[in-house]
């Protein structure tokens, strides 16, 4: 399943964007920021960005609001740049204790370690809103005094019939200006009296301005009055400061925005058709704005909003319920709605912060979580290939902890033989890595390695193919006598040299041609056919041996098994299948050469190849 699609083919589900704000998607989206040669290619600034990452304690981390905070940082580290976390906490009543620590824990979890913000300070805090009132105040009383603001000392009652009525007579919400008219000094008399009102700015008539994103380009609102606007005039003049003495978001975000002197501003699409009133609010404090750029909103296959139910609501169902890796999710929410020219989608965060860039796709972003699984594995891979790393030791101390929680101590004892839990965890883990997606799933995986040879359950014996005719038409099945032979011949490996390299070298270095002579047949015809006839055994070799030692589940190679295992522990399960298969079938299951007796070619083979070969340097000295 892709996770992104074409502009054309989500056209028709920008539902969530304003009519006038949807007329900008057809303009080309180009960065307006001065760039040189070689920032053409990337969309990046020229210089250092600085950006931020400002959430509310209303709620927890979830998957769209760590992609906001992951872009917002690999662009300030990519350039060079400061990413500064803000605590938009003006909202007193819906606060939720104790998510403010989670947003802390969950940004440092993940690795996006801000440069300024609460706890680690800066040159422009404080950087927790609610202890910042009086300097918005001040700003708002600035912008009384030059007449881009008023006070606006309506009820509550008033508003509500006024709202009302337009609604009735089917026009849009909007205020009538009714205070806006209030001389200075009445507007200031009344507030000093401590009469109730809110700040409102004074939209232009024009309405708010257009701005460029530098996702959509141009884009914004474009006001047309219609004709009953025209009689029964309103205007948009949004609220800035609330009867509470608290900002709202809208100011708050531009003051601190300007004050902190934050160059870029990435942030979900849902908030694109409030970013003009904050170009407004720009240009009623004669201020430069800061470069925005808006990105996709993550839906489902359906095309709706990520919802609860698929695990948007909050970090720690990764982090906790999954297991997923740090890494995992941020290479995972990387890839929601940016593009890049790497040959690879797998990327750590210290790679992303080398190669990110501002091509961000425009319109939603489907989510498939089936590529969440695959970065799993493949970061799992990763970290195996440094067993040293704290990572590879935390996937090493999960399965051991997994593995305790689900096997009893004494069959877990009779497996390892005297070899502590989390060595042969650690050896199972480099050797399977790339099946890894949480501590329990890689257990159910590999559950032959911690069940005992009689518990095993292995299915009935069956050969995995019968002869080919691409061999010479006298082959026949492989005796089952033959395997045993060759597994009999591995089990003399001693345990001094009983490792992966040693199993691997021996495994091809034994030749099972002969197997497969017919009665009459003393040789093959040319080398060629010998080394078919040798991948033919191989192949049943390579199935009888999973089956004897994993009873047939995948996991891994057939010599990272035995070297897992150890010695004693294959040994058992050879002898073990080597029972059942006679049990089981007066021929093992597997069909033998017709005739009396077998061919002198398989008695020749059941007595183990007269080239010592494969035994590599276990293989006796000739004298």
């Amino acid at each position: 399943m892709m996770m992104r699609r074409s502009v054309a083919s989500l056209r028709a589900r920008r539902t969530w964007i304003c009519t006038q704000c949807r007329a900008g998607y057809a303009s080309v989206a180009t960065n307006a920021i001065p760039r040189n040669a070689d920032n053409k290619k990337t969309n990046l600034p020229d210089g250092p960005a600085r950006t931020r990452f400002a959430p509310s304690p209303t709620g927890y981390l979830h998957l769209g609001s760590l992609r906001t905070a992951l872009f917002n940082y690999l662009l300030a580290k990519r350039t060079g740049g400061q990413f500064l976390l803000r605590i938009e906490d003006t909202d007193q009543k819906r606060t939720i204790p104790g998510a403010e620590q989670r947003l802390y824990d969950d940004l440092r979890w993940a690795g996006l370690h801000w440069d300024e913000g609460p706890i680690v300070g800066g040159p422009y805090g404080p950087y927790r809103q609610s202890e910042r009132t009086e300097i918005y105040r001040k700003h708002v009383d600035e912008l009384i005094d030059n007449g881009h603001a008023y006070r606006c000392f309506c009820s509550a009652e008033r508003l509500d019939a006024h709202a009302r009525h337009r609604s009735e007579a089917g026009l849009a919400p909007g205020y009538d200006r009714k205070c806006a008219g209030l001389s200075a000094e009445e507007s200031a008399e009344r507030a000093s009296r401590g009469q109730e009102h809110v700040v409102r700015l004074k939209v232009k008539v024009e309405g708010y301005p257009m701005y460029h994103d530098f996702v959509y380009g141009k884009t914004g609102r474009k006001w047309t009055p219609n004709k009953l606007d025209l009689i029964d005039r309103i205007y948009a003049d949004p609220i800035l400061l609330k009867s509470d003495g608290y900002p709202t978001y809208h100011l708050a975000n531009v003051v601190d925005d300007h004050l902190m002197k934050i160059t870029h501003v990435i942030r979900g699409t849902e908030w694109m058709p409030s970013t003009p009133l904050h170009v407004a609010l720009y240009d009623a404090f004669k201020w430069t704005p800061p470069q925005f750029g808006h990105v996709p909103l993550l839906v489902e296959p359906s095309g709706q909003k990520l919802s609860k139910r698929n695990a948007d609501i909050d970090l720690a169902f990764f982090k906790d319920r999954q297991g997923v890796f740090p890494s995992t999710l941020l290479n995972f929410a990387a890839l929601l709605g940016w593009s890049h020219l790497q040959k690879s989608d797998i990327f750590n965060l210290e790679e992303l912060e080398q190669v990110f860039n501002l091509k961000i796709t425009r319109g939603n972003t489907i989510v498939a979580f089936e590529k969440l699984w695959f970065l799993q594995k493949a970061h799992a891979q990763r970290f195996a290939s440094t067993p040293e790393s704290p990572e590879f030791q935390e996937m090493v101390q999960k399965v051991t902890t997994a593995a305790e929680a689900i096997y009893p101590a004494d069959q877990l004892s009779s497996i390892l033989n005297g070899r502590p839990l989390a060595s042969y965890i650690t050896a199972l883990l480099q050797s399977d890595a790339k099946s890894y997606t949480t501590a329990e799933h890689f257990i159910a995986r590999n559950q032959t390695f911690f069940h005992s040879t009689k518990n095993m359950n292995r299915p009935m014996y069956t050969p995995a193919s019968s002869p080919s005719s691409t061999y010479p038409p006298t082959s026949t099945a492989i005796p089952i006598s033959t395997l045993h032979t060759a597994a009999t011949a591995f089990s003399l490996v001693p345990s001094a040299h009983w490792t992966v390299e040693t199993h691997r070298a021996n495994i091809a270095a034994y030749d099972g041609s002969a197997a497969i002579l017919s009665d009459n047949t003393d040789h093959f015809e040319n080398e060629e056919s010998r080394k078919s006839a040798d991948k033919f055994f191989k192949k049943e070799l390579y199935h009888y041996l999973r089956w004897a030692l994993s009873a047939g589940a995948p996991g891994p190679g057939i010599p990272e098994t035995m070297a897992i295992l150890g010695r004693d522990e294959t040994v058992r399960r050879l002898q073990h299948a080597k029972t059942l298969t006679l049990k089981l079938a007066p021929n093992g299951g597997v069909k033998r050469y017709k005739g009396p007796q077998e061919s002198s070619a398989t008695a020749a083979a059941a007595a183990g190849p007269k080239d010592s070969s494969w035994m590599g340097s276990l293989a006796p000295k000739s004298s």
